[in-house]
């Protein structure tokens, strides 16, 4: 479950934060608890990400089908 601190975060935040996460985890030193919880937070900052490409991709293909029709519909109207 995403906090509403991760809900606020944009996808350039989520994103930085996560590289900062997984470049901890893979520099290792840290004690099986840490671990754990870098991985964890990783899992909700990769979340994050997802829903804000999914987003970008649902406005992009919105607007291309929007372009699609107002072209047909001109095709149609010639």
């Amino acid at each position: 479950m995403t906090s509403k601190v991760d809900e606020a975060l944009g996808y350039e935040q989520a994103r930085d934060e996560l590289i900062e996460v997984v470049r901890r985890l893979e520099a290792g030193g840290t004690t099986l608890e840490e671990s754990l919880a870098l991985w964890e937070r990783g899992e909700e900052l990769a979340k994050v990400c997802r829903r804000w490409l999914e987003g970008a991709r649902a406005r992009l293909d919105a607007a291309l089908a929007e372009e699609a029709a107002v072209e047909e519909a001109e095709a149609e109207r010639e």
